[in-house]
């Protein structure tokens, strides 16, 4: 009974607020977070889309590794990682379970295991590079790009408005639940609460999206007001906006150190 109620005052919809507070706005002490976002733009943009073409298993275990390395420097919070760990059993769970449905053997199971590794390194590059970035900073190094600044205080703006909306859906959740019946019987394996829950939060979606619309408009006319459309548009502004951003002595060194890795780890599996 305490694991048990130590595991639900962790999943709580507080302690989730808070741990998306915390990936957002708590890791700002750590080295990734103060390397320049371009810097981890060109990083992520290697390790997202290269380890698709390979098929060396040594390879990708080294690219694996590296990625654990990174993602712990990263403190990312651990619901994170829960979240990230089920998602990748799930989908290489239901691959192994279709593919023996229409007959495959113990053979399927070593393109399945590269396939998750793989993905696995593909998401915790991503965990790492999105954990590592407040949403301020991620506005900024988008529009350093060259994105428009509707896209990057869109992408910002979402990130702000996550915990805040998650708290709402709570809210609104509840107040179904109040004005609702539920079952009296719970039926064999709870199939009646469970079908009843899942209702209530289909339902509560609803008045959320409504709610998120007229939260959306009423902070475009704000934006508006201020003259932030004007800033988007115009390279002095965004000239003076960006002036903080700047390679350094960091960035060059962790970018060099990635090189020597991967062309060691590249060395190394292909003379095996």
């Amino acid at each position: 009974m305490e694991y048990t109620r130590k595991l639900s005052e962790k999943l709580s919809v507080e302690q989730v607020k808070i741990e998306l507070l915390n990936t957002a706005y708590g890791n700002s002490n750590t080295f990734l977070a103060k390397l320049d976002p371009r810097t981890l733009f060109v990083w992520y943009l290697f390790f997202g889309i290269v380890p698709w073409f390979i098929h060396n298993q040594v390879i990708l275990l080294g690219m694996f590794f590296f990625m654990i390395a990174t993602t712990s420097m990263s403190k990312v919070s651990p619901l994170i990682i829960l979240i990230l760990s089920l998602g990748l059993l799930g989908q290489g769970g239901y691959l192994l379970i279709a593919s023996w449905f229409f007959g495959g053997d113990i053979t399927v199971i070593l393109p399945l295991l590269i396939l998750t590794l793989k993905l696995s390194i593909i998401s915790l590059a991503s965990i790492t590079v999105f954990c590592s970035m407040d949403p301020e900073k991620l506005s900024d190094g988008l529009l350093k790009i060259g994105l428009p600044g509707q896209v990057s205080f869109s992408i910002a703006y979402g990130y702000r408005m996550l915990p805040s909306l998650l708290e709402e859906y709570h809210h609104i959740f509840l107040s179904f639940r109040l004005r609702g019946k539920a079952p009296e019987k719970n039926g064999l394996l709870y199939w009646r609460s469970i079908i009843y829950f899942s209702k209530i939060a289909v339902l509560s979606f609803y008045p959320l999206l409504l709610s998120t619309t007229k939260r959306a408009r009423t902070t475009v006319e704000a934006l508006e007001t201020k003259g932030s459309f004007y800033g988007f548009n115009h390279p002095e502004v965004k000239k003076i906006k960006l002036a903080h951003l700047s390679l350094r002595t960091r960035d060059y060194t962790f970018l060099i150190f990635s090189i020597i890795y991967i062309l060691c780890v590249f060395s190394v599996g292909n003379n095996i």
